[in-house]
């Protein structure tokens, strides 16, 4: 309606204006949407949560295969404490990273995560994870981290993700900004 008033120039200005506002609308939306339809569907290895195990445990076994490894400049070390375990499917797993800080200084850190295969991201559900929260590690300190989980029963329903003999859980560990409170400790010192 607004469009049909204006003439020539000043109409050619209003749509490109509305593109513009469209568009960075779409932008702005784009990564809760995406991150959305990730953890709906599992897509890119996107896991799921839960606040209890399952209430089903089949007599089917799964590997469950544990890697982890740091973006470039993150100055910790940090590894999976076992390398795979063998579980049942809907059994409540727990394993155990390890992380150290080896400079003189508090560093903050994230992981992020994926699973792999993809179609299995979907049925692997974490209960509890250090991937939850960020991990701040003083000069010198060693940190051991728990994850438990459990991969879903109904994974033996899925055409693709059933036939999936080992599901390899990725973590990779980000350098982030200090917490205020950890911040301002350094500036005090």
């Amino acid at each position: 309606m607004i469009f049909r008033r204006l003439q020539g120039p000043q109409r050619t200005l209003a749509q490109t204006l509305g593109v513009v506002v469209l568009m960075g609308s779409l932008a702005w939306a784009s990564v809760p949407f995406y991150d959305f339809f990730c953890r709906v569907t599992g897509y890119g290895g996107t896991t799921n949560t839960s606040e209890a195990g399952s209430d089903i445990v089949l007599d089917k076994t799964i590997k469950v295969r544990f890697d982890g490894s740091l973006e470039r400049g993150m100055p910790w070390s940090f590894k999976p404490m076992q390398r795979e375990m063998e579980i049942r499917i809907g059994e409540t797993g727990l394993a155990f990273y390890e992380a150290h800080n080896p400079t003189d200084r508090p560093v903050a850190g994230s992981a992020s995560y994926n699973v792999a295969p993809f179609d299995a991201g979907s049925y692997f559900v974490k209960i509890d994870c250090f991937c939850f929260e960020e991990q701040v590690l003083q000069p010198g300190e060693s940190v051991i981290m728990p994850v438990s989980f459990y991969v879903d029963p109904d994974i033996v329903n899925d055409r693709d993700a059933k036939h999936a003999p080992r599901i390899t859980l990725s973590y990779t560990f980000h350098e982030i900004d200090l917490p205020q409170e950890q911040a301002a400790l350094v500036l005090n010192d």
